[in-house]
């Protein structure tokens, strides 16, 4: 089975090249949940020297006040013997350093490229791998010192920050803390055992080092430190001896430091019995076994993590909708994907899968009947305008039967009136379908990803619906002026005539200008006017829904359709114009879901193997 250290490192490398720490989305990131190992301690208190030890080069710059002033993201990664040693930084992955000398001077050049030659920090971590068959397989978070006073040079807040830095590191739950303490100070006024304690009270994820064994006051020993009696945790304190500034100067090698390191606990008197468990290559075991370890514990809540956060990812770039295709063809199809979506969403409305099309029915039930009842149809038949009309139309040669001519001017004058509603009518169905269109493109998600699309597709869809409007309202009103231009006969063969039952034929004929015969001629009006009302009040919907409804559901954007096949593909491009920031988000949500799914698989396998 592979490391698991080996695991969780490659996927913190991922993470690093893909800036996956959280700063830019609410969801969880998967570096958070994977388990590392944060060394904290005060300035010097020997925490440069301790990671050195372990790594066995000598890597780290050096210097008086705080050197250490970013976050040092240390990945090891054994090989196998006789494999050549080199160093790979995150901000420069495809240069490797074979000479460490190279790499502390990279470390200090990022350092100022992110700080200025400054002694001022950055909570920007600098990531570095180094690859040996001398290491175990670790990450290790080196952390800027903490300090108790501002030097000349830095912000009066540098304690504080410093200090804030550190705890965003520790009080993680999968963070193991590596607290570096100088054994030649009272623990008591250890920097690292009071900041570790207020974040881990139990000592549960603490390991406590402790530095300069070899330089303590004679006639003192660490003993009663190193066996938990001065500051018990859960784990055993470990110690270690580092080299000298003497050895430093010398350029004495790790691997004859660490000899040495052992012969002290061993040939020590005071440590001899605990010199199994002392130096910083067992440091280093102890660290890579515990790391390893919490890995496997976590790995549950690591799959669950992942498996959530595939979900939000997929959701999110779903909301976001599909890149932008490059060519013509690809580029036509999604806008025609995206109209046809916003017509599905706008026949929805009309067939009553959504709301708004009940609207259309209210116009024929209620407004249209309550402006056909509101036409003074009264005023039109008054006595006075029957008489009027009656006698213009009869000219020089008074009527002799039945007035016709005056009966079709009462008749179409009357008529004439409904056209206000009619028309009223054709004005609220079209107010109504250009409101649905107005919803349909703000229910579109797919609208909202494109303004320069959305304002097409408004602009065409309501384009297509006044052309309708006014093919409607010409129909329309050919309902009412069909009924001006030819009376139903029938309804005046049924009327009574002029000579009924009982009557005087031998009247005069303008005895039929009298009130009486006047009224009847109104009544006969208004009942004709009344028939033809009912028969429009059905009619009318049907050449509204038939000319503009039924139409709309056809062929709103037809004649968008037609002019989109003639666009070449930069005319297309124009129409596709994503905000930058969401095709860049759209990007980035697109890389997390690749390492999330290459680390559910990984992990997986690893679950399953175990």
């Amino acid at each position: 089975m592979e490391n698991l250290i080996q695991l969780v490192n490659r996927l913190q490398r991922a993470c690093t090249a893909l800036g996956d720490h959280g700063e830019e989305s609410a969801l969880p990131t998967l570096w958070d949940a994977l388990p590392s190992i944060a060394v904290v301690g005060g300035q010097s208190s020997g925490k440069s020297s301790v990671l050195e030890s372990i790594v066995g080069k000598d890597f780290l710059p050096r210097g008086s006040g705080i050197v250490t002033r970013r976050p040092l993201v240390l990945q090891l990664h054994r090989l196998e013997q006789g494999s050549r040693e080199y160093a790979e930084f995150g901000h420069l992955p495809r240069k490797k350093f074979t000479d460490f000398a190279a790499v502390r001077k990279e470390i200090a050049d990022e350092t100022d490229r992110e700080t200025g030659r400054s002694k001022q920090i950055s909570s920007v971590p600098i990531y570095l791998s180094i690859y040996s068959p001398n290491v175990v397989n670790l990450t290790l978070i080196d952390l800027p010192g903490l300090t108790k006073v501002a030097v000349e040079g830095q912000s009066d807040s540098i304690v504080a920050d410093i200090e804030n830095m550190v705890r965003a590191y520790i009080e993680k739950p999968n963070c193991i803390i590596l607290a570096v303490s100088p054994a030649n100070q009272d623990l008591a006024t250890s920097d690292a055992i009071k900041i570790s304690r207020e974040v881990d009270p139990k000592g549960e994820r603490t390991f406590g080092v402790l530095t300069k064994i070899d330089l303590m006051d004679k006639g003192t020993d660490a003993v009663d430190m190193l066996e938990g009696r001065s500051y018990k945790l859960q784990f055993p304190w470990i110690g270690v001896v580092n080299r000298s500034q003497a050895d430093i100067n010398k350029n004495v090698d790790m691997i004859a430091a660490r000899r040495r390191e052992k012969e002290y606990f061993s040939s020590t008197p005071e440590y001899r019995h605990l010199a199994s468990r002392m130096g910083s290559e067992h440091l280093g075991k102890v660290m890579s076994k515990h790391l390893e370890a919490v890995i496997k514990s976590r790995i549950p809540g690591l799959q669950s993590l992942i498996n959530k956060t595939i979900i939000d990812l997929e959701s999110e770039l779903s909301r976001l909708g599909k890149p932008i295709a490059t060519d013509a063809g690809g580029k036509l199809y999604m806008v025609m994907e995206v109209c046809r979506t916003f017509d599905g969403i706008f026949k929805e409305h009309l067939d009553g899968v959504r709301p708004g099309g009940d609207k259309i029915y209210n116009v024929f039930d209620n407004q249209l009947p309550a402006a056909l009842k509101r036409l003074q149809f009264d005023k039109q038949l008054s006595m006075d305008n029957v008489r009027k009309l009656i006698t213009e139309a009869d000219g020089y040669q008074p009527h002799l039967i039945a007035p016709e001519q005056g009966y079709r001017r009462l008749i179409e004058s009357s008529l004439i009136s409904i056209k206000g509603p009619a028309e009223a009518a054709v004005d609220a169905v079209h107010a109504i379908l250009k409101d649905l269109v107005h919803k349909s493109i703000s229910e579109t998600a797919e609208l909202k990803q494109y303004p320069s699309l959305r304002v097409e597709v408004n602009g065409a869809a309501v384009e297509s619906l006044e052309r309708m409007r006014d093919e409607s309202k010409k129909a329309t009103l050919q309902l009412v002026e069909m009924e001006c231009s030819y009376l139903t006969v029938d309804f005046f063969r049924k009327l009574p005539q002029d000579i009924e039952k009982g009557g005087n034929p031998t009247h005069s004929i303008f005895d039929r200008y009298n009130d009486s015969y006047l009224r009847r001629i109104g009544s006969n009006v208004l009942s004709y006017v009344n028939m033809v009302c009912a028969s429009l009040r059905n009619s009318i919907p049907k050449s509204v829904v038939y000319c503009q409804v039924r139409e709309a559901k056809r062929s709103l954007l037809d004649h968008f359709f037609t002019d989109l096949g003639k666009k070449e593909g930069r005319q297309l491009g124009t129409l596709l114009d994503e905000d930058p920031a969401i095709m860049q988000r759209r990007l980035s949500l697109a890389k997390r879901l690749e390492l999330y799914r290459a680390a559910q698989s990984e992990i997986d396998s690893v679950a399953w193997s175990k």
